[in-house]
């Protein structure tokens, strides 16, 4: 039954039985839905198995409007999985590099067409972390009610069970490793596709500036016509409750961890600017409806998906020096901040 209440859960099991035999599958939650029905989240990994593997993490779904993020991700794994079957240079680079799959972290919210989960709460307002400035009234997380969007969740209430599996996937992934990279696919905000990174809840630039810089300069050698506004959130909006902040921030007590997560926003205010009638449909304001559309977005990400595995199989050759982390660190606060 809930296949047919969240279609993207069926496409994402045909992947995991599709590439059975190099996937390491796991449900690390199940989320009820009125009914009786219960959807699983799934976290699936393929590549080494060594703790100190470096690790590169895909996550999508985390707002059940956003279809087209767990899309993006989707069709990535299964460009892996097929791969596999055939590319030797794939089966090498598996053998230094950890790779993680979250595509659906919300999918009650997906099941029932809506930001938040089942219980009304925004994911990515969930987290304790606090804005240390003023946040955008609502939009930057509220605790006025569950029926209005971006709500928090109830003050000093735990997590909800959806960002337990969320962070517990993560912190089980960074336990002993030295570097990871995360991106988690959004959609929603503006005309450009941006590539976010702390911090969402402070304007104060995070400790890894340095590598984060490195890491744009050697994709923007490789990518010259890339689509990609590379920023650290602060410079549109602070929010409360950013749930890669707050792993973010637990990632600094592990002493010699370089942990940078991404975020990517795809800006569906194209795809409203060239279909107007989106905006009479919530599926439509988060996702490209016409189908070329949609398979042309799919395109499009896959080269910075695949560039970020690479990144991180490589990470030993691209990581400043002690000697070069001034120097970047500098020229990253002249371009941010």
């Amino acid at each position: 039954m809930y296949r047919t209440l969240c279609p993207e859960l069926a496409a994402l099991e045909r992947v995991i039985e599709l590439g059975a035999a190099h996937l390491h599958t796991r449900v690390v939650q199940q989320v009820a839905l009125a009914g009786g029905v219960s959807l699983p989240i799934y976290a699936i990994e393929l590549g080494s198995r060594h703790p100190n593997a470096p690790v590169v993490g895909y996550f999508g779904g985390v707002h059940g409007l956003e279809r087209i993020g767990t899309e993006v991700v989707i069709a990535y794994l299964h460009t892996l999985v097929r791969r596999l079957q055939w590319d030797s240079t794939l089966h090498q680079q598996l053998a230094d590099v950890r790779m993680v799959f979250m595509p659906i972290v919300n999918p009650g919210g997906m099941a029932l067409r809506t930001r938040a989960n089942p219980q009304g709460v925004d994911l990515m307002r969930n987290a304790p972390v606090q804005a240390l400035d003023p946040v955008p009234f609502l939009v930057g997380g509220q605790r006025i009610s569950p029926h209005l969007p971006w709500y928090q969740g109830l003050s000093g209430a735990p997590m909800e069970p959806e960002n337990q599996a969320l962070c517990g996937v993560v912190n089980d992934l960074l336990g002993q490793c030295q570097f990871a990279l995360t991106v988690d696919c959004h959609s929603g905000f503006g005309t450009r596709d941006r590539l976010w990174f702390p911090f969402a809840h402070k304007r104060e630039p995070m400790a890894h500036l340095a590598e984060l810089q490195a890491l744009k300069a050697i994709f923007e050698q490789t990518h010259s016509y890339h689509r990609y506004v590379i920023e650290p959130q602060s410079l549109q909006y602070l929010a409360h409750g950013d749930v890669w902040d707050h792993l973010y921030l637990q990632s600094l007590q592990r002493p010699g961890q370089v942990f940078l997560p991404l975020t990517l926003e795809m800006g569906s205010w194209l795809w409203v600017k060239k279909n107007p009638r989106q905006l009479f449909s919530r599926h439509g304001i988060f996702n490209p409806l016409i189908q070329h559309r949609q398979q042309r977005v799919l395109r499009q990400h896959q080269s910075l998906l695949d560039f970020l595995a690479r990144a991180t199989s490589s990470c030993q050759r691209w990581l400043p020096t002690p000697v070069q982390r001034a120097t970047l660190h500098d020229q990253a606060l002249q371009a941010w901040y």
